[in-house]
């Protein structure tokens, strides 16, 4: 029974780790935020063989899945890590999360709840032609703490995935090695009863008549 709900658990947090990655996926594409798309597109793609392989019972999909989550975790710290700015990262300046060939910034910093978007007229020199210079204000939320809620439950999902990625790893290999125990993989192969014949051979004698001449 435990063996079962650790199943239906996992495939119950994967499916909720799809719903949320999709749901990210979308704001980092309008925002064009090029290195969280291919973060979020590679996870996708493990979850989806994570969900295949506790479906089918295949623990090696499992296994690479949960290694996958590992790097996912550390992915994520490092996206709160720079939306907080910790250390030498600086959100305002650093172009990391656009592979340094846009300046495009979070969606969530223009469209955040209760944002008022305001253009700025004359535009500075430094300010690319084709990019308009804004200021933003009235904000319920700034788009970094956005960001980082959005980490923090990926983070979430992530460790219980694992955890429980690890509990049906454990209880496939405990199913495969007590079937082995009872012989389900004998070493030998299988021999059929052998017939045994009930008739006997029997000698047999002819009479070979004699010539009197």
């Amino acid at each position: 029974m435990g063996y079962c709900n650790g199943r239906c658990t996992l495939i119950s947090i994967c499916g909720m780790q799809l719903v949320c990655v999709l749901e990210r996926q979308i704001f980092d594409f309008l925002g064009y935020q090029w290195a969280p798309i291919l973060a979020n597109f590679v996870h996708i793609i493990i979850v989806i063989l994570g969900l295949f392989g506790t479906i089918q019972y295949r623990p090696r999909y499992i296994k690479g899945y949960a290694v996958w989550l590992v790097l996912w975790v550390t992915w994520n710290v490092f996206v709160i890590c720079f939306y907080l700015e910790a250390g030498d990262l600086s959100k305002e300046t650093d172009l990391i999360l656009t592979f340094n060939i846009s300046m495009h910034r979070s969606w969530w910093m223009e469209n955040g709840p209760g944002c008022t978007v305001t253009s700025v007229t004359p535009a500075p020199d430094w300010a690319p032609e084709d990019h308009r210079y804004i200021t933003v204000s009235g904000c319920f939320l700034e788009y970094q703490y956005i960001e980082v809620a959005h980490s923090s439950l990926q983070i979430v999902l992530a460790l219980a995935g694992f955890i429980y990625a690890c509990y049906v790893v454990k209880c496939i290999t405990e199913e495969e090695d007590s079937f082995d125990f009872i012989g389900g993989f004998d070493s030998y192969g299988y021999q059929g009863p052998q017939k045994t014949s009930h008739l006997q051979l029997q000698p047999m004698y002819m009479q070979i008549p004699l010539d009197n001449n």
